[in-house]
C-alpha cells in the first residue's frame, strides 16, 4: 500500500509539472505573437511616415478631406442648419466622401458630374411621377417601370461611348442611381418634390464645399502633374538611349558598383515611358475640367501632351529592342564594332541632346533656338552611319577556306564564317535601330512644336536678344541722324 501511495504521489507531481510547462508555453507563444504584431505595426508606421515625407502632398490631401468633412458636419451640429435642409444633411456628408479626389481636376469632374446627373435624373423622375400619377393607379406602376427600364438602359449604353466614358462616366452612373431612387421611392413617398429639393440642395452644398477646399488649400492640379510627367519621361528617355549606346560600345567600363547601379537605373527609365499611357490620358481628361492656373490657360491643349506621349512610346519601344539586342549572348567584339563606335556614340548623344532640349522647351514653356541645330547635327550623324552601313560587305572580310583542305579544316573555317556573320548582323542591327530611333525622335520634335504653337510658348531667348540688339541699333542710328540734322541746321 505504501508503494502504491508513493506511486500515486509521483504521478500527481508529474502531472502538475506538465501543467506548469504547458502554461509557460502558452504564455510564451502569446508574448511572441504580441511582439510579432507590434513589430509589423512599427514597420507599417515607418512605411507610412516615409510615404508622407517623400510626398507631403498626400498628407495635405488627408487634412483637406478632414477639413471638408468637419465643415459639412456643421449641418448636423447646428440646429438651424439642420432644420434648413430638412434632415437630409447626410447627403452632403456622403457627397464629400464620394467626390473629394486627390487632384483638383478629378474633384471638379466628379462634383460637376454628380450635380448634373442628380439634377437631370431628379427632374426626369419627378416628371415621370407626375405623368404616371395622372394615368391612374393601374397604369402608374407600368409607366414608372417602363421609364426606368428605358432610361437606365440608355444611360448604361452611353457609358460605352468613348467620349462620354472619358468625361461623363461618373455622371451617367449617378443618373441611373438617382433616377432609380426617385422613380421607385416616388411610388410610395408623398411630397416627392420637397424631398428631391432638399436632397439636391445638400448635394450642391457638399459639392461646392469640396471644390472650394480643393482649389484654395494647396491645390494639386492634374494639368501641372501631366506637364511634369511628360518632361520627366523625356529626360528618362534621353538617359536610357545614351546609357544603352555607352554600355554596348564599352564607354562605361571600370565603373564602381554604386555608379553601375545608377547607370542601370537610368538605362531602364524608358519603361516608365512605356507604362504611362493610361496615366497621361487620365490626367489630360481631368486637366480639361480645371480653371486657368499658373502658366496654363483654361483652353490649354492638354490632348497634345497625349500625342507627345504616344511619340515617346514609339521611340521607347525602339530603345527596348535596342537594349534587347545589346544584351544578347552573342557580343560583337571585332573591328566592325570599333569602326562603328564613334559614329554610333555620336548618333546616340545627338539624339539624347535633342530629347533633353525638347524637355527643357516644355518645362520652361519657351521655344528653343537650339532644336533646329541639334536636329540637323543628329540627321547628319545618322546619314554618316547609314553610309558606313553600306560599306559592310567590304568591312566584313569573312575568312575563306581552300577546297583542297580536310573536312576538319573546312568545318573550322565554316564556324569562323558563321561567328563573323553573327557579329556583323548584331552590329548592323544596332546601327539600324539607332537610325530608326533618329526618325522617331523627329516625330517627338514635331509633336512638341505643335504644342508650342497651340499653347503659344514664349519666343526663344536668342530671338529676344536679336530683336533687342536690332532695336538698339535702330535707335542709335536714329539718334545719330538727329544729331547730324541739328549740326546741318546750325551751320
Amino acid at each position: 500500500m505504501g508503494h502504491g501511495k508513493e506511486g500515486v504521489k509521483e504521478v500527481e507531481w508529474r502531472i502538475k509539472i506538465e501543467d506548469r510547462t504547458l502554461e509557460k508555453t502558452v504564455i510564451g507563444s502569446m508574448w511572441a505573437a504580441t511582439a510579432g504584431v507590434a513589430l509589423k505595426l512599427c514597420k507599417f508606421v515607418k512605411k507610412a511616415w516615409e510615404l508622407g515625407v517623400n510626398d507631403p502632398r498626400k498628407f495635405i490631401h488627408c487634412l483637406k478631406v478632414g477639413i471638408a468633412l468637419s465643415a459639412v458636419s456643421l449641418f448636423y451640429y447646428f440646429k438651424p442648419l439642420y432644420d434648413g435642409v430638412g434632415g437630409n444633411a447626410m447627403w452632403a456628408v456622403m457627397t464629400v466622401v464620394v467626390v473629394f479626389e486627390y487632384t483638383a481636376g478629378a474633384t471638379i469632374s466628379k462634383t460637376v458630374n454628380r450635380m448634373c446627373g442628380t439634377s437631370l435624373a431628379g427632374f426626369l423622375g419627378i416628371g415621370v411621377h407626375w405623368v404616371a400619377s395622372r394615368a391612374g393607379e393601374q397604369l402608374e406602376p407600368i409607366i414608372v417601370g417602363f421609364s426606368l427600364f428605358l432610361l437606365a438602359s440608355a444611360a448604361t449604353f452611353s457609358r460605352f461611348i468613348p467620349t462620354i466614358k472619358a468625361r461623363f462616366d461618373y455622371g451617367a452612373m449617378i443618373f441611373i442611381l438617382t433616377f432609380s431612387l426617385v422613380s421607385i421611392s416616388g411610388y410610395r413617398v408623398e411630397e416627392l418634390l420637397a424631398m428631391a429639393q432638399y436632397r439636391m440642395s445638400t448635394i450642391i452644398i457638399g459639392s461646392v464645399l469640396c471644390i472650394i477646399v480643393s482649389m484654395t488649400i494647396r491645390p494639386i492640379w492634374a494639368g501641372h502633374e501631366l506637364h511634369v510627367l511628360v518632361t520627366e519621361n523625356l529626360d528618362k528617355l534621353a538617359n536610357s538611349l545614351q546609357c544603352c549606346v555607352a554600355q554596348y560600345f564599352g564607354c562605361s567600363e571600370g565603373s564602381e558598383a554604386e555608379s553601375e547601379e545608377k547607370s542601370n537605373k537610368k538605362l531602364l527609365g524608358y519603361k516608365c515611358v512605356l507604362s504611362s499611357k493610361a496615366t497621361e490620358e487620365t490626367m489630360a481628361n481631368l486637366a480639361r475640367w480645371e480653371p486657368a492656373h499658373g502658366n496654363f490657360n483654361f483652353r490649354h491643349p492638354w490632348r497634345q501632351y497625349v500625342k507627345i506621349g504616344a511619340s515617346m512610346r514609339s521611340c521607347a519601344s525602339c530603345i527596348d529592342a535596342l537594349i534587347g539586342c545589346t544584351n544578347s549572348d552573342n557580343k560583337a567584339c571585332n573591328d566592325i564594332q570599333k569602326n562603328m563606335s564613334s559614329l554610333s556614340m555620336k548618333v546616340g548623344g545627338n539624339s539624347a541632346s535633342v530629347i533633353r532640349e525638347l524637355a527643357s522647351t516644355i518645362r520652361n514653356m519657351t521655344k528653343s533656338c537650339k532644336v533646329d541645330i541639334l536636329v540637323t547635327e543628329m540627321n547628319d550623324a545618322a546619314q554618316e552611319l547609314r553610309n558606313l552601313l553600306k560599306s559592310y560587305p567590304n568591312m566584313a572580310n569573312p575568312p575563306s577556306h581552300n577546297a583542297k583542305g580536310t573536312e576538319t579544316e573546312a568545318g573550322e573555317v565554316a564556324a569562323k564564317i558563321e561567328i563573323s556573320l553573327m557579329e556583323i548582323i548584331q552590329v548592323v542591327t544596332v546601327a539600324s535601330l539607332l537610325t530608326e530611333i533618329v526618325t522617331r525622335v523627329e516625330g517627338i520634335v514635331k509633336a512638341v512644336e505643335e504644342l508650342s504653337d497651340l499653347a503659344e510658348f514664349q519666343p526663344p531667348v536668342c530671338v529676344k536678344s536679336k530683336q533687342h540688339s536690332a532695336d538698339s541699333n535702330i535707335s542709335s542710328n536714329q539718334h545719330k541722324d538727329e544729331e547730324t540734322i541739328r549740326t546741318l541746321q546750325m551751320v
